[in-house]
């Protein structure tokens, strides 16, 4: 493994999945989420798949090992020879030690590490305001991108509604679950010395300029 691996980290809400994206579409490197690891394992049937299925249906945790197994069994493709973006993964600071010994033992590169920076209160209002097209899919903020007409989908006339997960209530949790197992992380890799911030608070285009600056003189080095 030669290419620039890049680990997004940052609480749920603060936009790590559509930067992503982003990222990836604008670099060449492949976006990697668990959870299409596993949804992708499990649909084919494969023997990782199943295994974590075995966990899962006894409402057990997947362990750490099979999901570095999983992990590394995406990124050994050749589609992922410049590099890759890692989303969702590591959540927990012995996730990050196990990952930092599995690609010391394949001869990676270190990872590039980049925190967005989100309060939580910027986060509950965005989470708030978000609505979801119940026909396209299409996303609305009341506040930075209300719909012309209250409770109707510009783009296909769809109803308009707000997700369960998006309830105040229920994303404070979440965020509390995040600064007990997951906040952790940036201590970790402050320490290694491969931890970059991003402000998160930022107008969308502007944090993917961020990123695309911090991460593209890596990109650069791999391929000399």
């Amino acid at each position: 493994m030669t290419g620039s691996i890049v680990i997004l980290l940052g609480a749920p809400g603060a936009g790590k999945g559509t930067q992503a994206k982003r990222l990836c579409d604008s670099t060449g490197l492949v976006h990697v989420s668990t959870g299409d690891l596993f949804r992708e394992n499990q649909s084919k049937g494969t023997p990782l798949g199943l295994e974590a299925k075995g966990y899962m249906e006894k409402g057990q945790l997947v362990p750490d090992d099979l999901v570095l197994r999983m992990l590394f069994d995406r990124v050994s493709r050749p589609d992922t020879r410049r590099g890759y973006v890692l989303d969702g993964f590591p959540r927990t600071e012995p996730q990050a030690e196990a990952l930092t010994k599995a690609l010391e033992a394949q001869g990676a590169a270190k990872p590039m590490v980049v925190q967005l920076d989100l309060d939580d209160d910027l986060i509950v209002e965005r989470a708030a305001g978000r609505l979801i097209c119940a026909a396209c899919g299409h996303i609305q903020h009341l506040k930075f991108s209300p719909p012309k007409r209250a409770g109707v989908c510009d783009v296909c006339g769809g109803e308009l509604r707000q997700r369960k997960d998006d309830q105040p209530d229920v994303v404070r949790e979440r965020l509390a679950v995040y600064h007990r197992q997951t906040a952790p992380l940036v201590a970790y890799y402050e320490r290694q010395g491969v931890l970059e911030r991003v402000d998160g608070s930022l107008e969308p285009d502007d944090v993917f300029a961020q990123l695309v600056e911090l991460v593209r003189p890596s990109l650069v080095r791999g391929e000399n």
